[in-house]
């Protein structure tokens, strides 16, 4: 077994043999970035001080040759080597504020509802203990008895008394894990969730305005912010502006109206990018000024896919939004890992 080390605060949390470096902090309660948990996204790279490392397979553009020759790696597949692995992550006094993610909680689907032509919704109650989340985290589910790979959803309610769990899922042609779930589960399936992952959080001390910016699927960790938030009493104003094709990809507009007359702070807004429309038409980023002319005063959440999110980072940024205050989700495809060339065993630079 080994330990892990954060640099500065000198916290040490240890690590099974089997672990990862993202699911030991995990399982410690510490909300290190991550997205894909496949060594794709680059989102949980981190600099290693000290020790050896199996960084195991990834993707070259998550983790360059050079990044590794700095002694970055990837946590999510990263597997300690040494007695002691110290990252550089955190602060001088670093402490956990997640919950620690159950793996295969059993949970049945009590209702499905197709939101669009793509867009499945999925409610699942557990059999036994309750997952505890905050809003905006995601699951792993899959089937390992069917030969389908576990895939990551994001919830799209905020936490109930009964332990109810509400997932948006986009069918993906060649997604085996979608059309699995699309096409074969049904109401009283028996699933296997692991969960909950993810830093895309809010801060329920933050005193400033929400946009939302969302496309497709990437409106479920929103619907889950926005609910914690207005349930809660938050008292400035919060808007979700949603990006779809056509009018028929606009789904949940009877909850938005709800929440319209229900909360006099909320409001919910959509552009249609591939038909006319009576209100905004166009990407967000070319609309966007329209909507809010300047954010320096927003707390911004984006979620969609990585070209979305990424273009709409750079039009959040440019209409003054603090780099600080935008929490992004990308939602990256099915892929296969590759192993960097050379040795996959990477040890961090003697001079750090």
């Amino acid at each position: 077994m080994s330990k892990i080390r954060l640099f500065p605060s000198g916290q040490e949390i240890e690590c099974q043999p089997e672990n990862t470096v993202l699911s030991a902090l995990e399982a410690a309660g510490y909300a290190l970035p991550n997205n894909c948990r496949a060594g794709a996204c680059g989102e949980c790279k981190i600099k290693v001080r000290q020790g050896r490392f199996d960084q195991g397979f990834v993707l070259d553009m998550a983790l360059s040759q050079e990044d590794r020759a700095k002694g970055f790696g990837l946590m999510c597949m990263a597997k300690p080597l040494d007695d002691v692995l110290e990252i550089e992550w955190g602060t001088e006094d670093a402490r956990p504020k997640l919950f620690p993610p159950l793996e295969n909680s059993s949970y049945i689907v009590v209702d499905r509802v197709p939101r669009t032509q793509s867009i499945m919704e999925l409610r699942l109650r557990p059999v036994g203990e309750p997952m505890r989340f905050w809003p905006g985290q995601y699951i792993m589910m899959g089937s390992e008895e069917h030969g389908v790979p576990s895939r990551s959803y994001s919830i799209a309610n905020a936490p109930r008394q009964n332990g109810e769990i509400v997932l948006q899922i986009a069918r993906v042609d060649d997604g085996v894990t979608s059309r699995w779930i699309h096409d074969d589960l049904h109401e009283g399936s028996r699933v296997q969730i692991s969960g909950p992952y993810g830093t895309f959080i809010g801060d329920p001390g933050v005193e400033s305005p929400i946009l939302c910016l969302a496309a497709g699927s990437g409106l479920a960790p929103l619907l889950a912010l926005a609910d914690a938030a207005l349930r809660r009493g938050f008292a400035y104003p919060v808007t979700i502006l949603f990006s779809a094709r056509t009018r028929a990809d606009v789904y949940d507009l009877g909850l938005m109206e709800y929440w319209q007359e229900k909360y006099r702070n909320f409001k919910f807004l959509y552009t249609l990018t591939r038909e006319k429309s009576d209100g905004f038409q166009g990407r967000i980023p070319d609309i966007l000024a329209e909507v809010v002319p300047d954010l320096s005063r927003h707390s911004v959440f984006i979620a969609g896919s990585p070209d979305f999110v990424d273009a709409c980072v750079a039009k959040t940024k440019a209409l003054g939004a603090s780099p600080a205050l935008i929490h992004t989700e990308g939602y990256f495809g099915q892929h296969k890992p590759e192993m960097l060339p050379g040795d996959q065993y990477t040890q961090a630079p003697q001079n750090s």
